[in-house]
């Protein structure tokens, strides 16, 4: 089968990769849309740095990537919707024919293997791929590939507005505004949340976050986001979500933040940062960081997309073929041209 695989931090299209064949607890399913996340980008770039930093973590969880060879080609794509072909021997799940997403993960007696960085087991990038039955989950009402495919983007966004606390009546202050800022601002209108204030230097990517549901979005290099705040909120004290992953932005919110707000790090950084501890430390800050999401978060968020709670739609700003994932690559560097581009059969 043909799938697009990274080799030497480019993306390149393979025609000789073998079927893959269902064993028990597992299901082949036929990939339909398969959403190219940021940290995609980031890891054909810095992967090697990846796989240092997580094979230097004590005491995480296991997040598979360690095992990871840069050195060979390594499958992709972690957001996707599928069709079942059939499933293996013994195995009960989702019939053939059926629509289906998963969390990119592959369980078997053997343990937990990654379905987002691996060596071995073909992704969202490719035309086929295994999942683990027990994890595959029905698209409901008839929605559609496309949009089901942003299902585990959007379940990082709802997780990061749980670990928040944060509740209706509260207000929140997004700072960054691609797919991960976008997935916040989409949880925290569906918590009732208000004012949401949302800066991004993208004059597109401000669009979308109104389009989203934020109330006032600002242009950082024109205007200060907490000025901002205070204008359309006055004293009241906003939940801070950093969602840009970029060194410095973290130490700017400790140095702007209200006293007593809470900051939560959505933003994945892959590199060294410093921070003023004193900010933190006179203001009484907390500081929360968080990462990926539950599997009832990820099952919440499918069943959000399909009762029409969120709409996806205004995120979905390109569609490829196999061919075209490495152009696509190069175009999701421009923030000002896209959101997110889905690799579609």
């Amino acid at each position: 089968m043909r799938a697009a695989v990274l080799r030497n931090g480019q993306m390149i299209v393979r025609d000789d990769i073998p079927d893959p064949e269902a064993a028990f607890g597992q299901v082949l399913v036929e990939v339909k849309a398969c959403g190219i996340c940021g940290s995609d980008l980031h890891f054909a770039k810095h992967g090697a740095t990846l796989v240092g930093l997580i094979a230097s973590m004590r005491g995480g969880p296991a997040l598979g990537g360690g095992t990871v060879d840069v050195g060979r080609d390594v499958f992709m794509g972690h957001e996707f919707a599928a069709e079942v072909l059939e499933l293996g021997p013994d195995t009960q799940g989702p019939k053939p024919g059926t629509l289906v997403t998963s969390v990119p993960v592959m369980v078997s007696a053997s343990g937990v293997q990654d379905l987002a960085y691996s060596n071995e087991l073909p992704a969202g990038y490719g035309e086929r791929m295994l999942l683990s039955a027990p994890l595959a989950l029905e698209v409901p009402n008839g929605l559609d590939a496309r949009r089901a495919a942003l299902t585990e983007p959007m379940a990082v966004g709802l997780h990061a507005v749980n670990r928040s606390g944060i509740a209706p009546g509260e207000g929140a202050i997004v700072m960054g505004a691609g797919p991960v800022g976008i997935a916040v601002v989409a949880a925290l209108v569906r918590r009732g949340v208000e004012p949401i204030v949302v800066s991004d230097y993208s004059s597109m990517r401000r669009d979308l976050a109104a389009r989203m549901g934020a109330h006032h979005v600002v242009d950082p290099a024109t205007a200060d986001v907490f000025d901002a705040w205070s204008e359309h909120a006055g004293d009241r004290q906003p939940v801070i979500f950093e969602a840009v992953g970029v060194p410095g932005v973290i130490d700017s919110a400790l140095q702007a933040a209200p006293p007593k707000t809470r900051i939560v790090v959505v933003g994945v950084c892959m590199g060294e940062d410093r921070v003023t501890p004193f900010w933190g430390i006179a203001k009484e800050l907390s500081v929360h960081f968080c990462f990926g999401y539950e599997l009832d978060e990820f099952s919440d968020t499918l069943r959000a997309i399909a009762e029409g709670e969120v709409d996806v739609e205004p995120m979905i700003t390109g569609q490829v073929a196999l061919d075209g994932v490495a152009q696509a690559f190069e175009d999701l560097g421009n923030p000002e041209r896209h959101c997110k581009i889905l690799v579609t059969a």
